[in-house]
């Protein structure tokens, strides 16, 4: 995205790159490096294994698939290190300081974005010498307004604690609430005091053919959902 012009990084589609999905772990592996060496040739990845927290996580070097740490955002100081998360509705999130050197991958579905997930990846950044004005946010492609049915509890839970959440909601076809997730991550981060944001605007839920949708999987009964990868990294030095 413009946003981050400059900074290698990647909100890519299919094919499958979830190390926890059906698909071939070799074959999901190989899908990840390509994705890497578009970014950023040969360099190695850092992931987490995510658990819809609000957990940031400082890493210097690549995890191994079998000792990823458990959280939903990571960031980073370390030259030619890819950082990377999988989504399927939910939010990718990639902000960078390009002074300071510091950036940071974010998982945001709608558990880690209301918990406050960018905050903390926010406060990471700033804790490796990020300045709040300085860093810049794009998200990526999740699930839109128009395909996110939700109940009322969760509705009325988030605007019991924020009134001002109303705004993320609008009534269904069906009469029940659609929740505005990618507008409520764009909301988090200007609160705070990201000034410049790009957002995607597309809907992984409707665009079958470039996106896995954890939610249209569910809707068709089907046994497993694809991942799609994104990627942020500082060049070698």
């Amino acid at each position: 995205m413009a946003v981050l012009d400059g900074v290698p990084h990647g909100f890519f589609g299919r094919p499958d790159c979830g190390l926890g999905s059906s698909t071939d772990r070799a074959v999901a592996e190989e899908n990840r490096r390509r994705a890497a060496d578009v970014v950023m040739a040969g360099a190695p990845i850092a992931s987490a294994y995510q658990i819809h927290s609000p957990t940031a996580v400082v890493v210097t070097e690549p995890t191994p698939a079998e000792d990823r740490p458990r959280c939903d955002a990571l960031v980073t100081a370390t030259p030619g290190l890819l950082l990377g998360i999988v989504t399927a509705d939910c939010a990718p999130v990639l902000l960078a300081d390009r002074k300071a050197g510091v950036v940071a991958a974010v998982h945001a579905g709608w558990r880690g974005a209301t918990a406050g997930v960018t905050d903390q990846a926010i406060a990471a950044m700033i804790g490796l010498g990020a300045r709040i004005e300085r860093i810049v946010a794009a998200v990526g492609p999740c699930i839109a307004r128009v395909s996110y049915e939700v109940d009322d509890g969760f509705a009325a839970r988030l605007t019991d604690g924020d009134p001002d959440s109303e705004r993320f909601f609008s009534e269904g076809p069906a009469g029940k609430p659609h929740f505005d997730l990618e507008a409520y991550v764009v909301a988090r981060l200007a609160a705070a005091g990201i000034r410049r944001i790009e957002a995607s605007g597309r809907d992984t839920y409707a665009l079958e053919q470039d996106y896995f949708s954890y939610r249209r999987a569910t809707h068709r009964g089907e046994a497993d959902y694809g991942r799609q990868l994104s990627l942020i990294g500082l060049p070698p030095r």
